[in-house]
């Protein structure tokens, strides 16, 4: 098994900051995903997730990191490496930003910084997965290199696996 450097943690862009989360990050985390329509989870269970994002953090050398907003210091959203559906040798790469955040780039710009952190790795190939609805990050990943490899069913729906190489 060939042996990947550890993710920077603490990336800045233009107009973002990705860094470790903090239980600060909590309550936001809890609105955030309660847009996706299937209730709100509890502040205590999103506390125990920051944990366990934490820990796989420290046990895998990659991160799924909040994003704030440089100028207005808010969360907005996350976005990192994970393992999902593939594996810690060629990770997902993930994210999921506020409505209100929508169609301003920030998805492009944060992605794009966590690339960065995946080349610093020494990895050579990174995975996507995206529902086929969701039009908005298929482009993302489009702009960022993506191509698709296949298509598969789920108990959710039609998923796109999406692949890109790393230098």
């Amino acid at each position: 098994m060939t042996t990947y450097g550890t993710m920077p943690f603490h990336l800045e862009t233009e107009r973002l900051i990705l860094r470790p989360w903090n239980e600060s990050d909590a309550a936001a985390f809890c609105a955030l995903l309660a847009e996706r329509g299937k209730g709100t989870p509890t502040v205590e269970h999103i506390r125990t997730s920051i944990a366990e994002l934490l820990a796989a953090t420290a046990t895998t050398g990659i991160a799924l990191l909040p994003i704030q907003r440089r100028d207005e210091g808010d969360f907005i959203g996350y976005c990192g490496l994970i393992v999902g559906r593939s594996t810690l040798e060629e990770p997902e790469i993930a994210y999921e930003l506020f409505q209100r955040a929508h169609g301003r780039g920030y998805a492009t710009e944060a992605a794009d910084a966590v690339l960065d952190a995946a080349v610093a790795t020494g990895r050579k190939r990174l995975w996507s997965t995206v529902g086929t609805w969701n039009t908005p990050s298929l482009r993302v990943l489009e702009k960022l290199g993506f191509e698709r490899d296949h298509v598969s069913m789920e108990d959710n729906g039609e998923v796109v696996w999406l692949t890109r190489s790393l230098p």
